[in-house]
């Protein structure tokens, strides 16, 4: 699904010189869920942006399901974005003056989709989520975690080859957070390719891989034998509290 080849990424500024990735080596499986771990400036992000063809290495390779993404220009890149990627953000980035449906047909007005088809797999998306009961309500209306399955009913409407998910339960809290890694961890027995960048140790233990960055290298990878299940730890969370009462 994705092969990068001694990607490296450097900002230059004339000033000051920085080797964000060096000389990366890593490839991600069809249907694997791979989480990318790493202190702040280890170059997890920049990774991240480069995989969803928003920023381009220095040198080295990637290719996505074997398209050398290196080689694209510009419009070829956005066509990769919209048709073969799907984002989902800490900051959820849903448009505030338009309802959760109308959100998650964005992608598609850029992929010249029918309205009535909008429509349609927009709905699809939602109520793959749990959420087409609240298809009609604006962000502000909805919860962090509600309006986080929002964002991954949009990231998911195109049928994209790969999910890239950057600190997904970053804004949200424990009980959110997991019913989002619940959602993912679905989506990933049903098949997607998953790859999430996250600080936290707990939440990368729900990945089947973890990838640990540091000062821009790779410097380990691991395969996690029993992944933790969100929606296992959510049960044992209810139950516990409905004992305290």
């Amino acid at each position: 699904m994705i092969k990068v080849e001694q990607l490296s990424k450097t900002y230059d500024t004339g000033i000051v010189r920085v080797e964000a990735l060096i000389k990366v080596d890593l490839e991600v499986t069809k249907g694997e869920f791979m989480a990318i771990m790493g202190p702040s400036g280890s170059g997890k992000s920049t990774l991240m942006n480069i995989l969803g063809c928003l920023d381009r290495s220095t040198s080295g390779d990637y290719y996505l399901e074997g398209i050398p993404i290196s080689t694209l220009d510009e419009n070829e890149l956005a066509k990769i974005r919209n048709q073969k990627i799907g984002f989902v953000f800490q900051t959820f980035n849903l448009l505030p003056r338009v309802d959760a449906l109308r959100n998650v047909e964005v992608p598609m007005f850029y992929s010249g989709v029918h309205p009535g088809e909008r429509r349609k797999r927009a709905w699809e998306a939602l109520e793959k989520v749990g959420l087409a009961a609240h298809a009609r309500h604006r962000p502000n209306e909805l919860s962090g975690g509600q309006r986080q399955r929002v964002a991954i009913a949009r990231a998911l409407v195109n049928d994209p080859s790969i999910l890239l998910a950057d600190e997904p339960t970053g804004n949200l809290d424990t009980r959110s957070g997991l019913e989002i890694l619940s959602i993912i961890q679905d989506l990933n027995r049903q098949g997607a390719t998953i790859v999430l960048v996250t600080h936290e140790l707990e939440i990368s233990r729900h990945a089947q891989r973890v990838v640990h960055f540091r000062d821009g290298r790779l410097v380990k990878s691991e395969m996690i034998d029993t992944p933790m299940q969100a929606a296992e730890t959510l049960k044992a969370m209810k139950q516990q509290m409905e004992d305290t009462q």
